[in-house]
C-alpha cells in the first residue's frame, strides 16, 4: 500500500509558491518544470488546494500564492486537500472476506481498530508539522548547497 504522489507533489508546489513568490510569477508551467510533471497535473492539484483554502490562484497566467501563512498550513491540511481516500480511510479493506472462513468472518473485528489507530497516529503527527517547517528545512538545505559550492 502506498499513498499516491499527489501529497508530495502538493508540498513541493507549495514550497515553490512560497519561495519564488517575490522573484517571479509562479504559474502552473513553472511549477510543472520544478516538479518535472505535466502542467495538467499541477493545475488539478492547484484546484484542489484552492478549494481547500490553502492557495489563491489568479485567473489566466496570474500565478499562485498561499492563502494563509505557511505556519498555519499543516501537512495534514495538504494531505486532506489532495488525497482522495474513500470515506477518509487510509487503508482500503478487501471487499468480501469469506464469512465461512473463521479468519474471513473475523478479520474486520480484528483489524479495523488497529488500522484506525495507525491512521490516527499518522494524522496526529502530520497535524504537528507545518509548511513553514518544510520551508525552513528547504532553506537550510539550500544554504548547505551554497556552502559546498564555495569549497
Amino acid at each position: 500500500m502506498q499513498i499516491s504522489s499527489r501529497f508530495t507533489i502538493a508540498v513541493h508546489v507549495l514550497i515553490c509558491v512560497e519561495m519564488f513568490k517575490n522573484t517571479r510569477k509562479v504559474t502552473s508551467d513553472f511549477l510543472a518544470s520544478s516538479v518535472n510533471v505535466n502542467p495538467v497535473i499541477i493545475r488539478r492539484l492547484l484546484q484542489q488546494l484552492k478549494a481547500a483554502g490553502i492557495i489563491c490562484v489568479a485567473r489566466g497566467s496570474g500565478g499562485a500564492d498561499l492563502a494563509k501563512l505557511a505556519g498555519d498550513i499543516t501537512l495534514l491540511d495538504v494531505y486532506r486537500a489532495v488525497e482522495s481516500v474513500d470515506g477518509g480511510e487510509l487503508f482500503r479493506f478487501h471487499e468480501n472476506p469469506n464469512p465461512l472462513c473463521p479468519v474471513g468472518r473475523n478479520i474486520h473485528a480484528v483489524l479495523d481498530g488497529k488500522l484506525a489507530e495507525i491512521q490516527g497516529a499518522m494524522e496526529n503527527r502530520m497535524r504537528t508539522m507545518t509548511l513553514q517547517d518544510v520551508l525552513a528545512d528547504t532553506e537550510k538545505s539550500l544554504e548547505g548547497e551554497a556552502q559546498k559550492d564555495l569549497l
